[in-house]
């Protein structure tokens, strides 16, 4: 990683012309104020090899899962029996389609490999799609037979969801051993620099690569003679995106980087062919509680206050209880075998009980299948000099009071299934933070009490980023971060999660 500071006054590096930077008693960023009329067009226009494939990728696979869904729609509503006039009709679907993803910006470089907004855009071309074929249908008195809708538009979203997700997992794969990467520069101040760096290059599934940082006069040191860092006046903004060739500019919130000069700086990058992306400075917020609105000339960003009560709530108690009972009616064979093999296999009871705090602080007795020995708590003494957990909660692998098959129990995650219980009585959701110990609670910072606003949950975000794992700070962390952004849509994708994280050992011990 090569940080360089920049100067007030260095050459343009478009045309060489020396850059006004108005009053230089202050420390500025070094960005042009006139942006010539015509930049040398350079490799920066031409788009990197796996963004042209990914989106070939993307067009084919679209067009291929239209092609699938008009199809099977076309046999299965008529059979052998097909007009020519639906022959033209399946033919001309696949081309709408995508027409309805590309309106939707389905096929935007920046959204590739990122995941929902990618879902997003195939999700809103089928409410695309559906309205176009009616419109077309009502305007024209073509009677287009419903089934034949009915059928091939949501047969066409799914088979596009697959190809997404395929393309995704091909190209996060990828991200992990540092290829497909976007190429970033981060421009700002010491501080801000090293937050959005680390958040930047936190999760290599999303492609980001930090490869200079930008900071300004006489926020760095001096380099010395063996130093690899470039000196303070020889490089600015525009001369460092042609110096590492990035493909994003992404500027730290900071104040003497605002306003116009901004402006400036997003014009020259666009004749480059770069990104420019702001970070607000706001962390641990998801992207639905954040909007831009536009007052008086200004772009003010709006941040919604997470849903704590209400409807939204509502809805959630009722989507956990209905969810929830018919959980336990499906598994109910399954938890009566276990609940007999518990008994024969270990002396004590089948179900372990534990007292644990709910939402606004309300302590409920929580249900799990008995996986140790029933004096456990009196072994647990004896065994604290070889805790192996977050420094909070005790945590051993090879937990001398877990029976043979308590770690069977615990490798699937069957264990937890009494819950099910919990959350038909309302006591717990079927996705939330962890269910925390009152000795936990004891512990709480003020912030974490944070944590306490939503119902515990049999699964959460702690469940599917490294089970037991986590650090202390890390659980934390994924607990407030569910609380302050939780969704319906965020618990679907959570639950899927989960079955893939029982299904891998990690964490489960």
């Amino acid at each position: 990683m090569t940080d360089f500071v920049v100067s007030e006054g260095s050459s343009d590096p478009i045309d060489g012309r020396a850059a006004p930077f108005g009053d230089r008693r202050r420390p500025v960023w070094s960005i042009p104020a006139e942006v010539p009329a015509i930049v040398p067009l350079a490799a920066r226009f031409t788009e990197a090899r796996w963004v042209a494939k990914y989106r070939w990728a993307a067009l084919g696979g679209d067009f291929a899962a239209a092609l699938i869904g008009a199809t099977a729609a076309l046999v299965t509503r008529f059979g052998g029996q097909i007009s020519p006039g639906y022959v033209i009709l399946g033919a001309v679907l696949p081309l709408a389609w995508l027409a309805c993803v590309a309106l939707e910006r389905g096929y935007e470089t920046r959204y590739f490999g990122t995941g929902p907004e990618e879902f997003r855009s195939v999700l809103r071309a089928t409410v695309a799609l559906t309205a176009v074929v009616a419109v077309t249908s009502y305007a024209t008195k073509s009677n287009v037979a419903r089934g034949f809708v009915i059928l091939a538009v949501p047969l066409t979203c799914l088979a596009a969801m697959v190809v997404r997700w395929m393309l995704h997992r091909a190209i996060a794969n990828r991200r992990f051993v540092g290829r497909c990467m976007r190429r970033v520069l981060v421009v700002g101040h010491n501080g801000q620099v090293s937050t959005l760096k680390h958040h930047l290059e936190e999760r290599p599934a999303d492609g980001y690569v930090v490869v200079a940082t930008c900071l300004p006069r006489g926020s760095a040191e001096e380099p010395g003679p063996d130093s690899n860092r470039l000196g303070r006046a020889e490089v600015d903004i525009l001369a460092a995106v042609d110096l590492y060739d990035v493909d994003v500019v992404a500027v730290a919130a900071d104040p003497e980087l605002t306003g116009h000069s901004l402006r400036r700086l997003s014009w020259a990058l666009e004749q480059r062919g770069v990104e420019l992306i702001v970070s607000p400075g706001i962390v641990e917020v998801a992207g639905p509680r954040i909007s831009i609105r536009p007052v008086a000339g200004l772009s003010l960003l709006h941040l919604e206050r997470p849903s704590v009560s209400g409807g939204p709530h509502l809805l959630k108690n009722i989507f956990d209880r209905l969810v929830g009972g018919g959980l336990l009616l499906l598994a109910s064979p399954l938890l009566l075998v276990t609940a007999l093999l518990v008994r024969l296999t270990s002396r004590g009871p089948a179900l372990f009980r534990q007292k644990r705090v709910g939402r606004a602080g309300v302590e409920f007795t929580m249900l799990k299948f008995r996986t140790m020995s029933v004096d456990a708590e009196a072994r647990k003494a004896d065994l604290h000099a070889l805790d192996e957990g977050n420094g909070i909660l005790f945590k051993l692998r090879d937990d001398p009071r877990v029976t043979r098959l308590g770690r069977h129990l615990r490798r699937f995650s069957v264990d937890e299934l009494p819950q099910l219980v919990n959350v038909v009585r309302g006591e717990m959701s079927l996705v939330g933070p962890r269910p925390p110990l009152p000795a936990e609670v004891a512990r709480y910072a003020i912030d974490d009490a944070r944590r306490m606003l939503v119902k515990p949950g049999l699964t959460g975000l702690w469940q599917v980023s490294g089970r037991s794992d986590l650090t202390w700070e890390e659980s934390m962390r994924l607990d407030l971060r569910y609380a302050d952004n939780w969704s319906i849509a965020l618990d679907l994708l959570i639950l899927w999660k989960t079955a893939r994280a029982v299904v891998g050992r990690d964490g489960a011990y």
